[in-house]
């Protein structure tokens, strides 16, 4: 694997770590950060998976359009497109007052997350 490449990889592992982490807690859990850190875990994954094969990205945060991209070179991927979707809204729209995320998105964030982490490190040679 590239070095660049390494790197999306370990930045996504750090943010699926948080998520992770921030979804253990029992008291007052922080639904907006678990949903925040599930998308960029994916993002960071994408973008692994785009340098990897030598594809220029934007500094863009919607995970559909990546998607689309990566899609090139990975097209079994386009069965992530609605999960991509729902979590692409979360790059943004809980960072600022007004929107928060609850239980049952976090819930569904973080089960889209774990299973599209598990495919991109299969892709990428690190399982």
């Amino acid at each position: 694997m590239k070095p660049v490449s390494a790197e999306w990889v370990e930045k996504a592992d750090g943010d699926f770590a948080t998520m992770q982490r921030e979804n253990r807690v029992r008291k007052n859990p922080n639904y907006d950060a678990i949903c925040f850190h599930a998308q960029q875990s994916a993002e960071k994954y994408l973008k692994a998976r785009l340098t990897e094969a030598d594809i220029q990205f934007g500094k863009i945060h919607d995970l559909v359009a990546l998607l689309d991209q990566v899609l090139a070179v990975q097209p079994d991927w386009e069965v992530f497109r609605e999960d991509m979707a729902y979590l692409s809204d979360f790059a943004v729209s809980f960072r600022y007052p007004g929107e928060s995320a609850d239980k049952e998105s976090a819930v569904e964030a973080v089960k889209r997350c774990r299973f599209f982490r598990k495919i991109a490190r299969s892709s990428l040679g690190l399982i």
